[in-house]
């Protein structure tokens, strides 16, 4: 199923969430105010959804606010400009700042861990319009893209195995595991034993996967094996040991690159920008 095989090529991609929501851009210019027309032909003034003036509300908070305020939550495509928004958003800021003059009252605007708190609330804000405005001047190309595209497939392989495995923490305790397979117990029964939450409760079953996914002791024995058949001595990794049990082996064929294009290009944007910081570390000369 194509769903499968995506997601084995988006397994093997280090998705690199993006930086976070666009900022709002500047508040649009407001339109030059028009003469008013003579009382004896002026026509019926057209509806308007722009704020009253309302001078004890400029008074407490800054116009900008509310500018930004609109923006955000028109962005959301949630919301539509309306009288009622627009009174929503004022009431806030007013509350808001209402809010802050008590708290100031009372001193709590020199707390020390309250000052360091809005200073790193305040620094995120500008890295991260900072580090958008870097990933949006800096695209991957297409080329690059494709390159890694074709590494990260070649690293897939061509084929699929189905597996199932038990862990324990001692070699011994794997050894006997593989005793009493050999002397018939049922795979599925033994796996009670494993120390895996996730496959433990299934028979030990791992699903459809690629070898990448495991480490390498443990896909090196996988591959090794023959269908229905499981390992004859325990394998170790860094997790403990294993008892591995191949059920099956299919072909399988890598997405196309415009399928996962998206997630090569978040992965490339997540490297561009730790690049970008190791590059700001060593001209300011901090290790």
């Amino acid at each position: 199923m194509i769903k499968s095989r995506i997601s084995i090529l988006l397994l093997a991609i280090a998705a690199m969430a993006a930086t976070g929501s666009a900022l709002a851009q500047d508040a649009a210019k407001k339109a030059a105010p028009k003469p008013a027309a003579k009382a004896a032909d002026a026509a019926p003034a057209p509806a308007t959804t722009s704020p009253a003036k309302d001078s004890s509300a400029k008074e407490v908070y800054p116009q900008s606010h509310f500018d930004y305020l609109l923006k955000e939550r028109l962005a959301t495509g949630q919301a539509v400009d309306s009288p009622q928004l627009r009174e929503m958003i004022r009431d806030e800021l007013i509350n808001r700042e209402l809010v802050i003059r008590e708290a100031k009252k009372k001193g709590m605007d020199k707390d020390p861990i309250l000052k360091a708190s809005m200073e790193l609330n305040a620094q995120t804000v500008l890295v991260r319009a900072y580090m958008q405005d870097y990933v949006r001047a800096n695209p991957p190309t297409d080329e690059q893209l494709k390159k890694d595209y074709e590494a990260i497939k070649a690293t897939l392989g061509n084929k699929e195995y189905r597996a199932r495995h038990i862990l324990v923490d001692k070699e011994d305790d794997a050894k006997e595991i593989i005793s009493q397979l050999q002397k018939g117990e049922k795979f599925e029964k033994l796996a009670e034993r494993s120390k895996d939450p996730g496959s433990k409760d299934k028979g030990g079953d791992l699903d459809w996967a690629s070898p990448v996914n495991f480490a390498k002791p443990f896909s090196d024995a996988m591959v090794a094996l023959q269908k229905g058949k499981f390992t004859p001595t325990p394998v170790q990794t860094q997790f403990g040991w294993h008892v591995i049990q191949l059920d099956d082996v299919r072909d399988t064929k890598a997405p196309s690159y415009e399928e996962v294009k998206q997630n090569l290009t978040q992965r490339a944007q997540g490297v561009a920008v730790e690049k970008h910081l190791a590059d700001l570390r060593t001209k300011a000369a901090i290790k």
